[in-house]
């Protein structure tokens, strides 16, 4: 059968490696989470996914095998490993003013971005006196460092550890709400081909260690990515605080739970069996189609949510490794 960029080939369910030893509770959130906005393939199962929600793992899988059928995602070609990589959430100080401690701002989308595109790149948005005022009183908060700001950018939401004027402290969501609709630019990428090697700590970390040997160049590694987002605030209840972000979908992202995949090559809300085995990482595993991005292109292409926090971001900068996945598909 042929979705788009993908092909997908009917197996049987001993082929998903795994299948039998997956807690499928912890994927059961990430469904219930996709039935508040499911697309009419999976309206229908909705009712019996929320009735599931308190059967046993084992119940769980009966009716997974009762009522789908797995397919092997391949592209057109018949190519059945892709890659995996994975993303997360940040969390970062930040100041609702700006000052020596505080200097990188995070925008709001500015007026009329919609009736320009392609908008500034990001070395114009920083240095263009039009760009400036056209994002001036558009300021959401400031960070200390332009390499947060930047994980920011490449991740597309996060959470501020927000200090007031008063001294009063809380945390805010940061979401996507926008871009300049240039390219993408790996910085990373960029640092390879100046000679920077590869990079074995975590991404922050590692580029952060370059800027500060580096500082007179920092400019001009930022401005390799011409992509530039801009964010909308969103309060964090309790409740809010134990999922990630929301997705593509329009539903909050399960840690661990949740992809992003090229729409393409499979639709939202649909649940897939994921393997994966590398150095970083051995899944195998029920995810949920929830999202997607700009690098996620292809049909054997997974971008996996690992949660938030820097140990989550310490997963992420380390999952780049081989991919199968298989569609699970109303009977």
């Amino acid at each position: 059968m042929l979705r788009g960029k993908s092909r997908w080939v009917p197996v049987a369910w001993s082929e998903l490696p795994g299948f039998e030893n997956d807690a499928l509770f912890e994927a059961w959130n990430a469904w219930l989470k996709s039935c508040e906005r499911p697309g009419p393939v999976f309206a229908p199962l909705c009712g019996e996914v929320r009735r599931l929600s308190i059967a046993t793992g084992e119940e769980q899988r009966a009716w997974m095998v009762g009522r789908l059928q797995p397919y092997r995602v391949e592209t057109l070609q018949g190519t059945a490993e892709g890659l995996l990589t994975s993303y997360y959430e940040p969390v970062l100080k930040a100041s609702r003013q700006p000052g020596a401690a505080y200097p990188v701002p995070l925008y709001q989308p500015p007026v009329g971005l919609g009736s320009r595109k392609p908008w500034y790149t990001r070395q114009e948005i920083e240095t263009l006196p039009e760009a400036q005022a056209a994002l001036r009183g558009r300021e959401i908060a400031w960070l200390a460092d332009p390499i947060d700001a930047m994980s920011l950018h490449i991740q597309g939401s996060g959470r501020l550890a927000l200090t007031d004027a008063g001294g009063a402290q809380r945390t805010v969501r940061v979401a996507f709400a926008g871009s300049n609709d240039q390219p993408f630019r790996s910085i990373t990428q960029w640092l390879v081909e100046q000679g920077q090697g590869r990079m074995n700590a975590p991404w922050t970390e590692s580029t952060k260690a370059w800027a500060a040997q580096n500082p007179q160049r920092v400019s001009q590694l930022l401005w390799s990515n011409p992509r530039y987002i801009f964010f909308r605030e969103e309060t964090l209840s309790e409740m809010d605080a134990a999922f990630g972000p929301r997705g593509a979908q329009g539903v909050p992202l399960t840690p661990g739970r949740s992809i992003a995949v090229d729409r393409e090559s499979i639709p939202y809300g649909t649940p897939v069996w994921l393997a994966s085995r590398g150095a970083a990482a051995d899944l195998q595993k029920l995810v949920i189609a929830q999202d997607t991005g700009s690098a996620i292109v292809g049909a054997v292409r997974a971008d996996y949510f690992a949660g938030t926090g820097p140990q989550a971001g310490e997963l992420a900068s380390r999952v780049n490794q081989p991919l199968r996945l298989w569609v699970l598909w109303p009977k």
